[in-house]
């Protein structure tokens, strides 16, 4: 966390004792900035999560909403650029250079800071990818201003000052940071944690263009080749319509098995919780919550999973979720929509028979789709 990042209980809460009155040399920073993640010609979908997010703070704010877009020149770059429109933005900023090409910090960097220093934005937000982590990082340090990692909510008090809220103490508490004294104000968003906007067709809007100073001498590192993961083998957690997890209630690793076979028949993602990582049940790509991945599925499963912070704010989203425990008194009955008090050992495996015999292989897509 920045030193010039400030903690508070609420967006509202102890604002007295902070310094309110921008320095001089901020007072001109206007507008909310989506950064727009394109790598390898495909634009993440976390970049469009965070323009539904901006246009919320943008009009609150009564500023405009603007997208920015590095890449390579050629029809990818444009490409983004149109979609950023589609999903809301107002306008466009965007530098195109073979430097672009592939994601290196140098150049990434270069560019962002000289366009924030150009055009002063208030607001800066970016995904909390593998990516957005790395250039956020760098671009706060290079501009020595607050950076506020993974928030859960974004929001803006009557100040105009962003109120970003996330977990600390390992998830244990929510807390509201600002950046009163500083511009712009960064943060960091991760998939899936925001909704998805509406996607409206539109024609291209009004884009700056921005010449990156830079060579390829300048840049220390070098592209020598690209070798893809094994994505086929990897859990596609954070776009799955469906998922069941199970937590440390179900008591023994073998007993993950019924999670599995649940998911299996009715076409789901499976996943757990953290206490499972930490044990090596379960690799990390399978973890839900703050620290795992964060979920959106039409129906969420948790099977012996108490419901810390750290794992509601990784599952809050879930337009249904149905959990089982034998504790009445877990947290996660106080954000389930349905919860079933049994012993999960047992009733997990009628539940897989029942959706098996019900469910044929059509309907089991279709309900996972």
């Amino acid at each position: 966390m920045s030193t010039a990042n400030r903690e508070t209980p609420s967006p509202t809460a102890g604002r007295a004792g902070m310094k309110k009155e921008l320095p001089e040399q901020f007072k001109d920073y206007r507008h909310v900035w989506v950064f727009i993640e394109l790598e390898r010609g495909q634009v993440h979908p976390v970049s469009f999560e965070l323009l539904g997010e901006g246009r919320k703070l943008a009009d609150k704010l009564g500023v405009e909403l603007a997208a920015v877009v590095l890449g390579p020149p050629g029809e990818a770059t444009w490409h983004a650029v149109a979609e950023a429109f589609a999903y809301g933005a107002d306008l466009a900023y965007v530098i195109e250079d073979p430097l672009l090409a592939h994601y290196r910090n140098e150049p990434f960097t270069r560019a962002m800071t000289d366009l924030l220093n150009t055009y002063k934005p208030e607001i800066l937000l970016l995904g909390a990818t593998t990516l957005g982590r790395d250039l956020a990082g760098s671009v706060a340090t290079t501009l020595l201003t607050g950076l506020t990692a993974d928030c859960t909510a974004l929001d803006v008090d009557a100040d105009g000052s962003l109120a970003a809220t996330r977990p600390t103490f390992g998830g244990s508490l929510l807390c509201t940071i600002y950046t009163l004294n500083y511009r712009p104000q960064m943060a960091t968003v991760r998939p899936r944690v925001m909704a998805m906007p509406q996607r409206v067709d539109k024609p291209v809007g009004r884009v700056i263009q921005h010449k990156l100073a830079m060579a390829e001498e300048d840049v220390v590192t070098k592209i020598l080749g690209f070798l893809p993961d094994n994505q086929s083998a990897k859990a596609n957690l954070a776009y799955a319509n469906v998922v069941v997890a199970g937590g440390l209630g179900l008591g023994a690793v073998e007993n993950l098995q019924l999670v599995k076979n649940l998911a299996r028949a009715i076409g789901a993602e499976y996943g757990c919780s953290r206490p499972l990582v930490q044990k090596g049940w379960m690799p990390a790509d399978r973890q839900i919550g703050q620290t795992g991945k964060t979920i959106r599925p039409k129906l969420y499963i948790a099977v012996g999973i108490s419901g810390a912070i750290q794992h509601r704010v990784g599952v809050e989203g879930a337009d249904l979720i149905v959990a089982i425990n034998t504790d009445p008194n877990a947290p996660i009955f106080d954000f389930a929509h349905l919860g079933i008090v049994i012993d999960a050992i047992r009733f997990l495996p009628a539940l897989t028979e029942a959706f098996t015999r019900r469910l044929s292989p059509h309907n089991r897509d279709k309900l996972a789709s």
